[in-house]
């Protein structure tokens, strides 16, 4: 569980991204896509295409953290809106993370 102060920005990526990219990659996609220092200890929200998968990025003051999270049913509830980012109040992440859509996720091939 994190634990992140008020004061701390959380800012999530509206659109999704490859999961398979780690420091580096997300690292990359804060400083061109979402136009922020990646260094700021603000917290940095990323999801996949089918929602069910969330990385977080986060610098400490001594080196990056990469946390993530795989849900087994259902998909994340995320948000919509304009532009490539949103901002979200710490306790909003919290339900984020907590918070589930759906119970089934479709499955990517016909029965």
């Amino acid at each position: 569980m994190l634990s992140i102060s008020a004061a701390t920005r959380v800012f999530v990526a509206l659109s999704p991204v490859d999961m398979r990219q780690s420091f580096n990659g997300l690292y990359a996609r804060v400083q061109t896509v979402l136009q922020q220092d990646p260094q700021t200890g603000h917290l940095f929200v990323f999801t996949n295409r089918l929602r069910n998968r969330v990385k977080i990025l986060m610098w400490d003051g001594s080196g990056l953290w990469v946390c993530a999270k795989r849900l087994e049913r259902g998909t994340f509830g995320w948000p919509g809106g304009e532009g490539v980012s949103c901002t979200l109040r710490p306790e909003e992440l919290q339900l984020l993370l907590h918070g589930l859509e759906g119970k089934r996720r479709r499955n990517w091939y016909r029965t």
